[in-house]
């Protein structure tokens, strides 16, 4: 790692270091696999933050080229992942309601203040800031999140908005959540469930069939052919039925035409007032980026014996940011899976993301006439199963038996996800990381070796857990 108080400009190429032309093949073989992921989640990662999909797919573009020449990693993939796209649909629907042409002029403007973030935190050197979120923190959060989008996905899989009288879905929940806003003080996701629970029996069942369908293939794949990109081949799949089938024709709804050809500079038409009413979200969003892309980075590096820049990581999803900012895309983030599939596939450098740009611009110019019949239901089905990961039941449960603290500060930080939202939730949770660290300060633990059962080695042992595990 780089001296931390020495300042050093952003360099270029770092994470395409040490590829030689042997290994080609394995790269263009693993960025045509990231492209086949990028394509089917990206979309439906639009669909969450309640975006237009070209605004996915052109994120698969310039943003992912340019945090691939500029990040200091060789495996990080840069791209739109679900918490980031939880949070961006919570901070839009404050400025502009699903389907109003406002949303994307005020997505852009997000997109441009993270970039600005994250050059801040760049200059003053913050990426040790990481250090200060605990594992409890972090992982109460994006199970909150994580539940959220998968209860989404749920609504969207039902289908009922097609079979509902009037206005749909959207009305009942319209309608629930001015029954209960003045009772119960959330952002809705109380609210989505119970509306989700009474649209049960309007659901459209060949949305059903297509939605669950695509689940059980991603699922099945994952177990018995984990290198397939199972995601592509479950959309394809979806797609052939429904049109087969007529299903469009049957309430199933399609995604529809799509503008065709490859992204061209824009500028947000924003009131430059809102930028300080977008400041919170923003800071959100690169908040849980430097948390999660730095914890990733480390753990590829320790894993791969390399060396990457925190710091420089995060100039690189600034200049990705930026990118998507002026080019009409979701604002990107750390892929966790995405990063873990070109580990699987062999890739070593960040070529593989230039050459998985590349693929999605191609199917942008060529291929957006096939995309337009992907059903929305097969599309949440995708993205429900990638969001299952996010849930993290193993980390909570191993919280509860080694130490109950950390358990009860990660559910804290989940309910408060659930009970108040993204942007609340990220204040809560800072703020309980700070009392975790005053805590932690105040009271060091103290370790011990005891010998194992069989004597062959010792195991590092807290003495005070007794008192800690009891609650």
């Amino acid at each position: 790692m780089s001296e931390p108080n020495k300042f050093q400009c952003p360099t270029m190429f770092s994470g395409l270091k040490g590829a030689v032309w042997a290994d080609l093949p394995i790269e263009i073989s693993g960025g045509i696999t990231l492209a086949a992921l990028i394509i089917p989640l990206n979309i439906g990662y639009a669909q969450v933050a309640g975006l237009p999909p070209v605004f996915g797919l052109y994120a698969g573009i310039i943003p992912l080229a340019i945090f691939a020449l500029f990040t200091s990693s060789h495996h990080v993939v840069g791209s739109q992942d679900a918490p980031i796209s939880a949070i961006l649909g919570t901070v839009l629907i404050g400025f502009a309601p699903l389907g109003d042409s406002l949303r994307v002029e005020y997505a852009l403007a997000l997109a441009l203040l993270c970039g600005l973030l994250f050059f801040v935190f760049w200059l003053f050197r913050l990426a040790f800031l990481a250090n200060f979120l605990s594992r409890a923190v972090l992982a109460g959060f994006i199970t909150g999140l994580g539940i959220e989008v998968f209860t989404n996905q749920l609504r969207r899989i039902l289908g009922a908005a097609h079979s509902i009288d009037g206005s749909g879905l959207a009305a009942i929940a319209e309608h629930l959540h001015g029954a209960m806003a003045t009772s119960v003080n959330t952002t809705g996701y109380f609210v989505e469930v119970i509306a989700l629970v009474e649209s049960i029996p309007h659901a459209n069942l060949y949305s059903v069939a297509i939605g669950a369908g695509a689940f059980v293939i991603v699922r099945l794949m994952k177990k018995y052919a984990p290198k397939a990109p199972a995601a592509l081949i479950a959309l394809i799949l979806m797609t052939v039925i429904a049109a087969v089938f007529g299903l469009d024709q049957k309430g199933v709804k399609v995604l529809g035409a799509m503008t065709s050809g490859l992204p061209s500079l824009t500028l947000p038409s924003v009131p430059l007032s809102d930028y300080l009413r977008l400041l919170p979200g923003a800071l959100a969003v690169v908040a849980i980026t430097l948390c999660e892309a730095l914890l990733l980075v480390r753990s590829c590096s320790r894993k791969h014996n390399t060396k990457a820049d925190g710091n420089q990581v995060l100039f690189a999803y600034g200049m990705a940011s930026i990118a998507s900012g002026l080019t009409g895309s979701l604002v990107s983030g750390p892929s966790a899976s995405r990063t873990a599939a070109m580990d699987a596939a062999g890739s070593r450098t960040q070529i593989s993301s230039l050459v998985a740009a590349a693929t999605v611009a191609l199917v942008m110019v060529f291929f957006t006439e096939e995309l337009a019949y992907l059903p929305t239901a097969a599309l949440a089905g995708v993205v429900a199963n990638a969001v299952l990961n996010l849930i993290e039941v193993e980390e909570l449960r191993e919280f509860w038996h080694m130490r109950r603290s950390e358990f009860w500060i990660a559910i804290v930080c989940l309910l408060s996800v659930l009970v108040f939202g993204p942007l609340e939730a990220a204040i809560i949770a800072f703020l309980m990381a700070t009392i975790d660290l005053l805590r932690r300060a105040s009271r060091p633990g103290t370790w011990v070796l005891r010998e194992a059962p069989d004597g062959s080695h010792f195991i590092p042992e807290e003495t005070d857990r007794a008192s800690d595990t009891s609650g």
